[in-house]
């Protein structure tokens, strides 16, 4: 099985263009991950998760752990037997949920309890252990287990957090033997310097990439840009960078533009869901009763046939029916927005002309939806 590795193949500005070589494929980068929490993207099965152009997906720890349970995952070959997906797949470490279920968990330095959403048993996950489920799945790239603290903080619990992720990346490292790579994870919050002091001891313990988290918790949109901008040139050129749980389509254009490489987020099939559909011209909401009698399709230029083939008026009526087919073809719909925005920057930044990307991308979006029959 082949390493992690990466290789930068262009650059624009601060924007990159490379792909990452794993046991399960390639991955070009700049790269969306569909979020596949518990081994499946929701609404959507792995064959249209793959045509939409996505090459990689995540797969959650915390949930996999709980059920069916990493132990089982391995007995039936692997978290991509197991969902059929035979690409690369990365597994976050459960940091996240050390903030979203604060309410379930206790942290101290051997690392968090947790008390199971689904039936109340006590659940140990140290970053042994995170390591060692990451490896049972047989994920491509894994993650070190952290802290992430939501925002604001005050600068003593923000440090407090920062420091312990950074002892639990070296126990990490040492306990990590899997086939991929392992990736460390920046902390610090939104103070600057805890940042780079983080990074820089990351980079001393030596990881195959770096991410940026404990960002999307809470703070401005300002306060994101700031720190990544601060944070991604500092990172090391021939690693791969991840900023985790970003974002919306304009905060991943804002991202690549200063250096970020891979971003993942529920959003996409979220919305989906939810009835709201991304577009060239921004985002739609099939709620919206101006849809019931339109015979147009949602975007006539999109790579996606579902985009291009269902009126907006059948797709309004499967959303205020409660439809399932109404989630599954938004959801594919939007990853396929996604990974089309993706493949242009990719583009873009091959050919140097990322600034004319990036005012053609927000001139449509300008545009808005209303457009003339």
């Amino acid at each position: 099985m082949t390493a992690l590795s990466f290789h930068l193949i262009a650059t624009d500005g601060a924007a990159r263009r490379g792909e990452i070589t794993t046991p399960h494929g390639p991955v070009a980068t700049p790269s969306f991950m569909p979020v596949g929490t518990q081994a499946t993207v929701k609404a959507l099965a792995p064959a249209t998760v793959r045509a939409t152009g996505a090459d990689i997906v995540l797969g959650n720890t915390y949930h996999l752990m709980l059920r069916p349970g990493a132990e089982r995952v391995a007995a039936l070959g692997g978290l991509h037997a197991f969902m059929h997906w035979p690409h690369a797949i990365l597994t976050d470490s459960g940091g996240f949920q050390v903030m979203s279920l604060s309410q379930l968990r206790k942290i101290d330095e051997k690392g968090v309890t947790f008390r199971s959403h689904l039936d109340g048993a006590m659940v140990e996950l140290s970053p042994e252990r995170a390591v060692e489920i990451q490896a049972l799945l047989g994920s491509d790239i894994a993650m070190q287990l952290d802290e992430c603290v939501k925002l604001p903080a005050s600068r003593a619990d923000i440090e407090r957090a920062m420091r312990l992720s950074l002892r639990w990346a070296e126990r990490s490292k040492r306990a990590f033997a899997g086939k991929g790579g392992l990736f460390g994870i920046v902390q610090g919050g939104d103070e600057l310097a805890l940042r780079h002091e983080s990074l820089r001891a990351l980079v001393d313990i030596g990881f195959h990439g770096y991410a940026i988290g404990g960002l999307a918790v809470g703070e401005s949109q300002e306060v994101t840009l700031r720190v990544v901008g601060e944070v991604a040139p500092a990172l090391p050129v021939g690693s791969p960078r991840y900023l985790m749980g970003v974002g919306t389509p304009e905060n991943i254009l804002d991202a690549v533009m200063r250096g970020i490489d891979m971003f993942d987020c529920v959003m996409p099939t979220r919305n989906g869901r939810h009835g709201v559909a991304f577009t060239r011209r921004g985002p739609v909401s099939l709620k919206n009763a101006r849809h019931a009698d339109d015979p147009r399709p949602l975007d006539e230029a999109s790579i996606c046939p579902a985009a291009r083939t269902y009126s907006r008026a059948y797709l309004h009526h499967l959303v205020k029916a409660n439809e399932m087919l109404g989630a599954m073809l938004l959801s594919e719909i939007n990853v396929a927005y996604y990974q089309e925005l993706m493949a242009g920057l990719r583009a873009a930044i091959a050919a140097r002309l990322l600034t004319d990307y990036e005012a053609e991308t927000r001139a449509g979006w300008a545009q808005g939806d209303i457009l003339p029959r």
